[in-house]
């Protein structure tokens, strides 16, 4: 009886031992070999990879882009006879040069022009074709904002519209969004609709760099005059 228990005892200690000298020495030593390689016996390899998501809320990202250019956007108020014009237009530059469409300010009528601070006195300085300069006066440093790298920007690019409307001296800021519908020469087309008292008014990227002023056909839809004819006009 005491044979058999060893006998039993040692064979489960071989077992143990054989085990994990296959284990250990043996297996590794023959998945090494060629054979193993084609018939794909060695153990899969385990990947360990870390995935991080970054979610960007898009709504919070347009209203702090809203909130950032505010301040540059000019609001602009001419008298035709009985009626008025109303529209936007862009500062430029911190000592007050402001760009607007040539149509809102047409020769020979009496104009008036509303920053933050409310009316700025101004001088036109200056048309060409659909485009006028003029400088504002103010006491401070006027807002600026980076002109947006047009050859960077791509189809289904997500942009917004910002406009004052100035009527009986109060102002009304309005917002509009969408995306860059084409490329189309000399206008960019936006899927964006308003009405024509926005006529003038910035277009933004989401990240608040200026793409150009806002051009407003019969039937509401907005396009961008891209500011690289800005740049030329003003002559930066």
């Amino acid at each position: 009886m005491k044979k058999a228990i060893l006998q039993t005892l040692f064979c489960f200690i071989v077992g143990i031992v054989g085990g994990i000298f296959a284990d250990q020495i043996l297996w590794p030593y023959f998945i090494e070999r060629p054979l193993f390689y084609e018939y794909g016996l060695e153990k899969a390899p385990v990947y360990i990879t870390e995935t991080k998501e970054i979610k960007i809320q898009e709504n919070i990202a347009l209203q702090e882009a809203v909130e950032k250019v505010e301040g540059v956007v000019v609001g602009i108020k001419t008298q035709v006879g009985k009626k008025f014009l109303l529209g936007s237009g862009i500062i430029v530059t911190s000592d007050g040069l402001c760009v607007t469409l040539s149509e809102l300010v047409p020769a020979g009528y009496s104009f008036s022009f509303f920053i933050e601070e409310g009316r700025a006195p101004f001088q036109i300085l200056k048309r060409k074709g659909d485009l006028a300069l003029m400088k504002l006066d103010s006491k401070e440093s006027l807002p600026t904002l980076p002109f947006a790298d047009l050859g960077k920007k791509r189809l289904g690019e997500r942009v917004f519209l910002f406009g004052k409307v100035f009527e009986n001296e109060d102002v009304e800021k309005i917002v509009n969004e969408g995306i860059i519908k084409s490329f189309e020469s000399p206008l960019y087309k936006t899927n964006i609709f308003e009405k024509i008292s926005l006529q003038g008014s910035p277009i933004f990227d989401i990240e608040g760099n200026f793409l150009g002023l806002a051009v407003i056909d019969s039937a509401g839809q907005v396009s961008i005059l891209p500011n690289n004819e800005i740049k030329e006009f003003v002559g930066f």
